[in-house]
């Protein structure tokens, strides 16, 4: 058998645990929900139980594997493998999740942020093949990057480069960034800004004519609901999400000027949205930085998508 590969995602409402092999394909897969209603020590025991249980029913020993790689939102000291915060989760301050893990296991564990593995995934398995440098930036939930340099993660010293997502893109903005600060790209941009968007487009006089139930709360919009709008012509969410895709290509243009990568890469679900969002985030890229683009930049979509997380989890133990 060849060499197979274990990667644990682990997000706010799903917890990803798969095998996979040398190609970055999938063997097999769990998914569970079960760790979003315990606490730090209910996650370490759902993880472990459903490690144990992937290795088993695929006839493997631990010792088969070369590691176990983690993926979790928030700000991850690496090099530590402590969660320093994470809003997708209650708790975790500080918390030394890898070696909570480590401790019920005699292979490596290892921690880092899911854009990172993410990052990782995609350079290894995915659009980022063949590339020495590139960018990977999720648009879901939250937003945020992970920033490949000489065919390595650059994770920075406290192990939190790559926070895209807290870059100001529009300081006189009145969004308000879980950060605390006001026109982040995650305020005015990402999953959770979305019911904010709309309800100030019908404040505004917009009119919709998605067909919302009786007693619909705003806070229920989300990405599903904008796609049913664009695909029916909405007039709001077609705004909505053109100011997504126009507070996102800023953010990539500053990171084109910063970074000066010959690719960047975009997943996450908000790209479901599909060429009508790409476009819009291509074209404000484009339109700022003109003849500034002396050698091409490639933007392009992620290849692993869905399963990013958990194939970017599993290649951190590829080193």
């Amino acid at each position: 058998m060849s060499k197979l590969y274990c990667g644990v995602d682990i997000g706010g409402t799903k917890c990803s645990i798969a095998l996979i092999d040398a190609h970055g394909k999938i063997i097999d897969k769990i998914y569970t929900c079960a760790h979003i209603v315990g606490n730090e020590g209910d996650l370490v025991s759902c993880v472990t139980q459903n490690i144990r249980d992937i290795i088993r029913r695929n006839g493997l020993h631990e010792s088969d594997l070369p590691g176990i790689g983690m993926g979790c939102a928030g700000h991850i000291r690496f090099r530590d493998g402590v969660i320093i915060t994470t809003s997708n989760l209650n708790g975790f301050k500080n918390y030394p999740l890898r070696d909570k893990v480590q401790s019920n296991f005699r292979i490596p564990v290892y921690l880092d942020n899911d854009t990172n593995a993410q990052a990782l995934g995609e350079h290894r398995f995915g659009a980022g093949r063949g590339f020495d440098e590139m960018v990977f930036i999720t648009i879901s939930t939250g937003i945020g990057a992970g920033i490949i340099i000489n065919k390595q993660l650059y994770r920075g010293m406290t192990g939190t480069a790559g926070e895209f997502g807290h870059t100001i893109v529009d300081p006189r903005s009145e969004l308000t960034c879980t950060c605390g600060n006001r026109g982040c790209v995650m305020a005015c941009a990402c999953g959770m800004a979305l019911p904010h968007l709309f309800e100030q487009k019908l404040r505004e006089g917009k009119k919709s004519i998605l067909e919302l139930p009786p007693g619909f709360e705003f806070r229920e919009i989300n990405g599903e609901i904008l796609k049913k709008g664009l695909d029916m012509d909405d007039p709001v969410s077609k705004e909505v999400i053109l100011d997504s895709g126009y507070y996102v290509g800023i953010g990539i243009y500053n990171l084109f000027q910063v970074l000066n990568p010959p690719l960047i890469v975009l997943g996450g679900g908000l790209t479901n949205w599909g060429d009508f969002y790409i476009q819009k985030i291509k074209s404000t890229f484009y339109d700022l930085a003109r003849d500034m683009i002396f050698d091409p930049v490639k933007i392009t979509l992620s290849e692993i998508i869905g399963d990013a997380g958990v194939i970017g989890a599993a290649a951190l133990t590829l080193d």
